[in-house]
């Protein structure tokens, strides 16, 4: 899980297989490129740097607890391992294109009033929302968990492996909208110096008022800490909260479901070194004034390191929309217990809808240091869980509450016996 904008990462980086070398450009150089990282990170970082021989230069700029600051390339993936394994986070810094936009982000870090009026928070879509949550099935979720960690050895964003993962989740989303005229599935293509990778984005157009617009994500790379010739399954970082949202989209199309704002729900190529396919799809969204009311981020749903059972990211995030979703957390899923916690600059895509002024939220597995400890290794598999998605049933489900509770809309088919409720 976690960083954002997008920066210009070389190919040659992380060169692993037979056809992505015939592809890198070998005279690329090891280019510097512009992060910002928050300050209390810093010193962790330059720690584990110095225990390689290496230096991380001075910043250029700091305010607010956030810094920007010039690094090679090739020294990312290295702060990426330091992040998580010093502060645990991943990665803990948002990577940009310029000097200019690293600059912007740390004058603008300290925002905190969203650009869109913020829209009345009411819970009274019972119906739909129960009709979608009693949908959502345990084994759909693990198939999918299954299929983005075992049929890939990564989704690498700059492997061909990470290519092909994004273009099976468009086919299969594409499979579950069924051919309804009203549901459009895409790739968001990136330049290839910020991701090879496409994102990937299921559009729901809104029946009454189809310019307001509710977005649902989670990222679709992995990485592996150690270097991209190992292996990076990505089960629960983030293949879990990518399934999540893909069994809310499969109930949605057997429900018939009508939303009365635009849902979209997005797969985000290259969070892993620096939220670089969320930054860019939120920066297009604010060029083109689209007006998103919410967004909602599942990255890591499936491991249950805390007695708490949903755990809510408070900074970076939207005050007033996190009350909503424990209301919903309340309301819909009674003995669900939920708490807060901090998690750290560039700590996953919702930063990237947070730095453009759009209202975030993060339902997030467990307390920090209590998470997964084994994401960004060849052990993120779906054996950490014992071989099951429940952890992450509790997570579609509220995903599921959600968008019944922010883009309204009805269900117009009724619920089958076969759609029997798996759990919590």
């Amino acid at each position: 899980m976690r960083t954002t904008k997008f920066g210009a990462v070389a190919l040659l980086l992380m060169c692993a297989t037979p056809a992505f070398a015939e592809a890198k450009d070998k005279g690329a150089q090891d280019k510097e490129v512009w992060i910002t990282i928050g300050t209390d990170a810093q010193e962790p970082a330059r720690a584990a740097f110095r225990a390689q021989g290496q230096e991380l230069p001075a910043p250029a700029r700091e305010k607010d607890g956030v810094a920007a600051l010039r690094v090679r390339e090739s020294q990312l993936e290295k702060l990426a391992e330091a992040m998580h394994d010093k502060l645990n986070r991943c990665a803990g810094f948002i990577s940009h294109d310029t000097e200019a936009q690293a600059l912007a982000a740390v004058e603008g870090s300290t925002s905190a009033q969203p650009l869109q009026t913020l829209i009345a928070y009411t819970i009274d879509n019972g119906t739909t929302a129960n009709s979608l949550m009693s949908g959502v099935l345990e084994s759909n979720i693990r198939s999918t968990i299954t299929s983005l960690s075992t049929t890939w050895t990564t989704r690498r964003y700059n492997l061909q492996s990470g290519i092909d993962a994004a273009n099976w989740l468009k086919s299969r989303w594409t499979t579950l909208a069924n051919g309804r005229t009203d549901v459009s599935v895409a790739l968001f293509t990136h330049p290839s110096t910020v991701s090879p990778q496409p994102s990937v984005i299921l559009t729901i157009q809104g029946t009454t008022l189809p310019n307001e617009v509710v977005v649902l994500g989670g990222h679709l790379d992995s990485i592996n800490g150690s270097g991209s010739s190992y292996s990076a399954p990505g089960a629960d970082d983030d293949a879990s909260g990518v399934a999540s949202l893909t069994e809310v989209i499969r109930v949605a199309m057997a429900k018939g479901y009508k939303p009365a704002r635009t849902v979209k729900f997005m797969a985000y190529a290259a969070e892993e070194i620096g939220l670089r396919g969320s930054a860019a799809i939120a920066s297009q969204h604010k060029s083109t004034g689209v007006n998103v009311v919410g967004v909602l981020q599942l990255d890591m749903t499936n491991y249950r390191g805390s007695s708490y059972d949903i755990v809510m990211v408070s900074d970076y995030t939207n005050a007033a929309q996190n009350t909503f979703v424990r209301n919903l957390i309340t309301q819909y899923l009674p003995g669900v217990t939920a708490t807060s916690t901090t998690c750290g600059y560039g700590c996953s895509d919702h930063a990237s809808w947070h730095n453009q002024g759009y209202p975030a939220s993060m339902p997030f597995e467990a307390l920090m240091g209590q998470d997964n400890p084994y994401i960004h290794t060849s052990s993120d598999t779906l054996t950490q869980s014992a071989g099951s998605a429940q952890n992450s049933v509790k997570f579609a489900k509220l995903a599921a509450a959600y968008v019944a509770e922010l883009a309204k809309g009805t269900t117009t088919i009724a619920l089958q016996p076969t759609d029997a409720d798996t759990g919590r």
